[in-house]
């Protein structure tokens, strides 16, 4: 197991069932969590409150994940900050009795895939960064919230295109 800013030493609570220890975390993030829209960066710092109980299949890690996630408003396309709150649980069994599950490895607990399972599917799909957001004109990409009154000529119908040729001819 590679040492991780997520792995937590659980050798005090093992085999005691009813032992439990609260942990206040500050980590910074090695890797970017999420694609897309919306994403928690390199670097920025997870606020992370947990809770290790010893229970007699193994660890039950119980908590709540804090971070900012950068986004764009899927309207209008300006930067936005989202603020991520997330909670996750997870039993840490002390045997491998399923590939799924998470498991206590030299006696620590790595909450790296639990957080980012939990961080990652909380992230929005389509982030506003105001409900009413006008978004940008469909025609020219101008931010509607800039210029609420802004319009185009509405477009000839297409079955009228025969006549242009008179006024052409005209000219």
């Amino acid at each position: 197991m590679a040492n991780t800013e997520y792995q937590i030493s659980v050798r005090d609570l093992m085999h005691k069932p009813g032992q439990m220890r609260e942990y206040k975390l500050d980590i910074v993030t090695p890797e970017d969590m999420g694609e897309g829209i919306a994403k928690v960066s390199k670097g920025v710092e997870l606020d992370l409150d947990v809770r290790l109980e010893s229970v007699h299949e193994g660890i039950l890690a119980t908590g709540e994940v804090f971070v900012d996630a950068d986004a764009e408003c899927s309207r209008c396309l300006d930067p936005l900050t989202v603020p991520i709150e997330v909670d996750f649980q997870e039993l840490f069994a002390y045997s491998l009795t399923n590939e799924d599950d998470s498991v206590v490895e030299d006696e620590q607990i790595d909450l790296d895939q639990v957080i980012r399972d939990a961080v990652v599917l909380n992230l929005p799909f389509h982030p506003l960064c105001s409900e009413d957001c006008p978004g940008l004109c469909a025609e020219c990409g101008v931010k509607m919230a800039d210029n609420p009154h802004h319009v185009h000529e509405a477009p000839i119908d297409s079955r009228w295109n025969a006549l242009e040729s008179f006024t052409k001819k005209e000219e």
